[in-house]
């Protein structure tokens, strides 16, 4: 290490010797001795090597040094790794005059985080000579005053401390006095003049002598004061303190004006010459002035400042007594006062490092930072103790002497708590304690450490078909809890195949947003659904991902028009129908059968005329198609009837399709021979069957209304769906015709053989009922008596047929059953006329069966037949 001084380095190369010392603390410690008054850059040492550390990463790991004072008197070179000095070090000023002067410094160095102590000592040169506080010293001494007085002289003041501070005096050469050195209580030396010789006022009234003070620095320096000695010839006694030291205690922080001490002198002279006045002696430095005052009256020594326990344990005053007579002569008393420490001073706490921000993964017992805590106040009141009173993963760790280290206690999740404000509370050990607090601030930085999530665990999406390509059917979404890149979603479709074919070529995705666009435009009647995965990661390393299932859904649109099966057309002709002219009301005429590509409401058909011959004449079921005769034909009905039937379905807008059918009326000259031959058959019982149809159809009639009522009543609480192929007894369909025509039902009371059960919850009762065969017939509407020859009756023609036809008509009527919508209005006339005529022997009625031989019933069990209404 290389100084640049003012002085010969011979006498000061032991000043520059450097201590170094390394603790068993958590980095170690070094020390460095140098003199004060060092020129600004000179090099102190070599911290870089002195540490072990490489000079070319200081500056990386952020190495500093830091300091408890005012100023920076120290710095580093970050090239050379060298300490200098940065500010001039005045140890007067540093430390006063107190033995040793060190400089307790920090030197901190991050990544990793490590401390050093550093203790700079500052050695004391001889660069401030003696100083008197005044240049004359008065003194009166009567002539008559014998050889031996003594009289104590102004100390001077040296500023360096040490051998450099005062070490002796001396006294110019003269025939009367002498110089004696007087040890004080610390340490200090203490000049006295001794009368050698008495003084004669007659021979020489004034003495002037010159008092040097010289220091014990190399090369040494002095400084001089005049002391005029005026000899006075009155007042031969002087004050004589009634203690010579007093010593006393106060605690620190007395209030101005606290009276702590009181001094007393005694002089036997009488009058003013006994009269003693107190005062500081001259030599009392200023700073004691300014905190002490001296009653002149009574001696009462009073604060007149802040006494500081942490500024000075103990002063030391020196009171001057000297009556008031003429050539008083003054004495001097040594008041020794001890300050007692009170708790007034609170935790001191300084963030000395800070590692924030903090990774979310850090493992246990990571520092986070570096405090410093003191308290100025005595050590039994100084005892500092320091927690964090929070709830949060993180503890206080004494790391050595006065410092903490505030360390990582248990893992910590950035999504649930992004930053912590660490309070550290430190509290001393007086009465009552004082404490203080310090908040440091630390951020969590993110890890990817959470995959992105969908906000759902599938998604649903509808698109109308024939839609736009690159349209949006939709959007998914999902989110992520981590922060920033790791938070950066992506969505992507995992291109598989769907219906056999790339989902690429279905759809695609926003990778920013996740809406979803077609690629293509669907169609409902060919694909009414598929799926889609869709895949969303993040941004982080390593990426983290997950995956959804989108159903997409194709909204059908009315975009087919009801097509026609039937009645068949040629190339697009008209279709062909005939009708007797002696067709009854409610005659079937013919059936329109359509079908409609679409799907729900789309698909629901409706029939209706679209240019009816004759409105008073056919009516059509807006639903089933079905065409029926209103009224019978007259004579001035045309023979030749044309209906254009007009199909539409339910959607928006309607699609419609339509068909003629060209209705050719038949004269009815065969049907009504063949009626009178068979009347001809007609058994001699015949005559009274009018009389029995009535009284059973009265007593059914009853039945069926009671029944009637009682399933309205539980149709009314729940319906469900009757529409089934087979007939089912109670069974009631009701719908009102356009012109009138009246409401029928189906009261169907089953034989024993019929086999089937059919239960409900809201139709409780036992249903009995045959399954009827696949066929369709427009002439029904028959009755067939049990005898060997029952005639059976064609509805459609008005004609009675031979029983050998009777399982053609029985499986037609299983036909009607089936559908009873099909068989309307028409058979509730013809029901009543054909009773009517069978009863006055044109034609033979029978029970309808199940068309099986081998059981018989009684032939008088009738089954009546309503027909139902449209």
């Amino acid at each position: 290490m290389a100084y640049t001084l003012k002085y010969p380095v011979s006498q000061w190369h032991l000043l520059f010797l450097i201590l170094v010392y390394i603790s068993g603390s958590v980095c170690g410690s070094i020390r460095y001795s140098i003199p004060e008054e060092l020129e600004l850059r000179a090099v102190v040492g070599n911290i870089a090597k002195d540490l072990e550390l490489d000079a070319s990463q200081l500056s990386e790991r952020r190495f500093r040094v830091i300091s408890e004072y005012k100023r920076q008197y120290l710095d580093v070179n970050f090239n050379t790794g060298k300490l200098f000095i940065k500010e001039t070090i005045d140890r007067e000023q540093l430390c006063e005059q107190s033995l040793t002067c060190v400089l307790m410094l920090e030197a901190v160095m991050e990544n990793p985080l490590k401390l050093y102590r550093l203790e700079v000592e500052i050695l004391d040169i001889n660069d401030n000579p003696p100083v008197f506080q005044n240049n004359e010293l008065h003194l009166e001494i009567f002539e008559y005053v014998s050889a031996g007085a003594r009289f104590q002289l102004q100390s001077a003041h040296d500023p360096d401390a040490g051998t450099n501070g005062v070490r002796t005096y001396q006294l110019s050469e003269n025939e009367h006095f002498i110089l004696e050195l007087k040890t004080g209580n610390k340490q200090t030396v203490i000049p006295e003049l001794v009368l050698e010789r008495p003084l004669d006022r007659e021979q020489q009234s004034t003495h002037q002598l010159t008092l040097t003070a010289i220091d014990g620095g190399s090369p040494e320096k002095s400084g001089t004061t005049q002391i005029i000695i005026n000899v006075s010839d009155v007042n031969d006694n002087a004050p004589v303190c009634e203690q010579n030291v007093y010593e006393i205690t106060t605690a620190e922080n007395v209030p101005n004006g606290s009276l702590i001490a009181k001094i007393k002198a005694i002089d036997i002279d009488e009058g003013l010459n006994g009269e003693v006045a107190y005062s500081l002696s001259d030599g009392t430095a200023d700073r004691l002035r300014r905190l002490f005052r001296v009653n002149s009256q009574n001696g009462e020594i009073s604060v007149d400042g802040i006494v500081d326990f942490e500024e000075a344990k103990d002063y030391e005053i020196s009171v001057q007594a000297t009556d008031r007579g003429p050539h008083a002569v003054p004495v001097y008393c040594t008041v020794l006062i001890k300050v007692v420490d009170v708790n007034d001073n609170a935790p001191e706490i300084t963030v000395t490092s800070n590692s924030s921000p903090i990774s979310e993964d850090s493992p246990l017992k990571t520092p986070v930072a570096i405090l410093k805590v003191i308290d100025r106040d005595s050590e039994e009141r100084g005892n500092v103790h320091c927690y964090i009173a929070e709830n949060i993963p993180f503890n206080l760790v004494n790391a050595f002497n006065d410092y903490y280290t505030v360390a990582l206690a248990s893992h910590i999740d950035r999504e649930k708590v992004p930053e912590y404000n660490i309070t550290i509370t430190c509290r001393d050990g007086g009465s009552p304690p004082l404490n203080n607090h310090k908040t440091i601030h630390i951020q969590v930085s993110d890890v990817n450490d959470n995959p992105p999530r969908f906000t759902q665990p599938s998604f649903t999406m509808y698109v109308t078909e024939n839609n736009r390509i690159g349209a949006s059917i939709g959007s998914v979404s999902a989110f992520d809890p981590d922060f920033r890149e790791n938070a950066s979603l992506s969505y992507s479709i995992f291109d598989r195949l769907v219906r056999g074919l790339p989902a690429s070529t279905f759809a695609s995705v926003s990778s920013a947003n996740g809406v979803i666009f077609a690629h293509r435009s669907f169609d409902h009647e060919e694909l009414k659904t598929f799926q889609l995965s869709v895949l969303v990661k993040d941004a982080g390393s390593p990426r983290l991902s997950d995956n959804v299932t989108v159903n997409v859904i194709i909204v059908d649109q009315n975009d087919n028009a009801p097509v026609i099966l039937s009645p068949l057309t040629n190339r697009g002709s008209e279709a062909a129908e005939t009708i007797p002219r002696s067709a009854d009301p409610g005659y079937l005429v013919a059936k329109v059968t359509a079908t409609d590509a679409d799907s729900g409401q789309n698909a629901h058909l409706f029939y209706q005329f679209l240019q009816p011959t004759d409105e008073s004449l056919f009516t059509v079921s807006p639903e089933t198609g079905e065409i029926w005769t209103i009224r019978r034909f007259g004579f001035k009905d045309s023979p030749k009837q044309k209906l254009v039937i007009l199909v539409r379905d339910s959607g928006k807008p309607p699609l419609s399709s339509t068909v003629s059918i060209n209705l050719a009326v038949l004269e009815s000259n065969t049907e009504n021979a063949s009626n009178i031959g068979m009347s001809g058959n007609s058994e001699p019982w015949m005559s009274d069957l009018r009389r029995y149809l009535i009284i059973s159809f009265s007593a059914i009639s009853l039945i069926f209304l009671t029944v009637i009522i009682i399933l309205a009543i539980k149709i009314q609480k729940g319906r469900h769906g009757m529409n089934d192929c087979c007939c089912s007894w109670p069974m009631l369909m009701q719908k009102d015709s356009r012109h009138g025509i009246h409401k029928a039902c189906v009261n169907l009371q089953s034989q024993p053989h019929f086999t089937g059960v059919h239960e409900s919850d809201t139709l409780p009762q036992t249903v009995q009922y045959e399954v009827c065969p696949d066929t369709a017939m427009n002439d029904l509407m028959f009755l067939k008596l049990y005898g060997p020859a029952a005639p059976m009756i064609n509805i459609k023609t008005g004609s009675c047929v031979p029983q050998e036809n009777g399982k053609t008509l029985n499986s037609a009527f299983k036909a009607m059953i089936e559908s009873p919508e099909t068989y309307g209005n028409r058979h509730r006339d013809l029901e009543q006329s054909s009773i009517e005529r069978c009863s006055s022997g044109q034609y033979g009625i029978g029970l309808l069966t199940s068309g099986k031989n081998e059981v018989e019933p009684d032939p008088r069990r009738l089954v009546e037949i309503h027909s139902h209404a449209l």
